[in-house]
């Protein structure tokens, strides 16, 4: 009888090997649905219409943009979660839904064991930004100050939880200073008082800002990659101003509900990848102030993972909770 189940068990898996090879040959016979967990003209979803652009050439298929932006990202990322894993509805995961809001509240979905990870599409690091008015002209001389004026400096960040929150409190340890952190509901207000001098800095993503740094109106004074970045070479890092490990990279990625066939999913990451590899993909990408990278599924995973592990001490420390 053992022996007969054995049998049995084994030739269900040999089928099923079989059947997710056939479907990834014939993959795909429709549409495919990006999803994007923000609102239009964000980082993500202009990263987003790029990538389906590319891939559905290579496909054969459309590739539709659908918008499901909300609750810092955890809505559009929780009905991805729930939908069929064939392969034809992916979204694009970045730090806050998938690493950070799990860790500030409960939300309806895990994202270790409702996703199968695909690839990194692109990185960029932020950038510490002061309005014009600002009398800072270094890091420097904005830590001299701060440390010399304990509790009158405040930061902007994009939301509990943000990148541009994280940051800041990355900057406040690293650089032992006293700041109160100023919450907005995304990076188009807290840009507009940026530009208003009703916030005395702030550490944001490239793409709301770079504009104003080209035409004068806001200051940038250091960027948080390891090294000057290539899109950016004349912003010194935080090292060059002094202030050591402080690094923090955004990151955005393609993740598949769990389940789905490990040949569509070989066959996705195969498409990604060849996608990010264009040279038109990088310049559009480069455009946004990001780079496009790519990895294995395997190498994507471990990276989330540990953006969990690093965020959450940080979470903890710093007492961050969900608005």
């Amino acid at each position: 009888m053992n022996k007969r189940i054995a049998l049995s068990a084994a030739s269900g898996a040999i089928i099923a090997m079989f059947m997710g090879v056939a479907m990834a040959q014939s993959f795909p016979v429709k549409p495919l649905r990006l999803i994007v967990t923000y609102p239009a003209g964000g980082s993500s979803d202009l990263m987003a219409r790029v990538l389906a652009v590319k891939m559905a050439e290579s496909l054969g298929q459309q590739v539709i943009i659908e918008s499901k932006p909300g609750a810092s990202g955890s809505i559009g990322t929780e009905f991805a979660a729930r939908q069929p894993p064939d392969g034809y509805t992916f979204v694009i995961g970045n730090l806050q839904p998938v690493a950070v809001n799990p860790l500030l509240s409960k939300v309806p979905y895990d994202p270790l064991k409702d996703f199968a990870a695909v690839s990194l599409i692109a990185t960029g690091p932020n950038i510490l930004v002061v309005p014009a008015s600002s009398p800072h002209r270094s890091l420097r001389d904005l830590i001299a100050d701060a440390r010399a004026k304990k509790g009158t400096y405040n930061f902007g960040t994009s939301g509990p939880g943000s990148m541009s929150h994280l940051a800041g409190e990355l900057l406040k340890r690293a650089a032992d200073i006293d700041m109160v952190a100023i919450q907005y509901k995304g990076s188009a207000l807290l840009t507009q008082d940026l530009l208003g001098g009703s916030v005395q800095l702030a550490v944001s993503d490239a793409l709301p800002v770079m504009p104003h740094i080209k035409s004068g109106k806001l200051r940038a004074l250091a960027i948080t990659s390891e090294k000057r970045s290539e899109l950016t070479p004349d912003i010194p890092t935080f090292a060059e101003g002094g202030v050591n490990g402080l690094v923090a990279v955004s990151w955005w990625g393609v993740l598949l509900p769990a389940a789905t066939p490990k040949p569509i999913l070989d066959r996705m990451h195969a498409e990604v990848v060849k996608a990010i590899a264009s040279a038109e993909v990088k310049q559009k990408y480069a455009d946004l102030g990001v780079t496009a990278v790519s990895s294995s599924p395997e190498e994507f995973r471990a990276y989330i993972v540990l953006e969990i592990e690093r965020w959450g001490k940080l979470i903890k420390e710093a007492g961050i909770k969900a608005e």
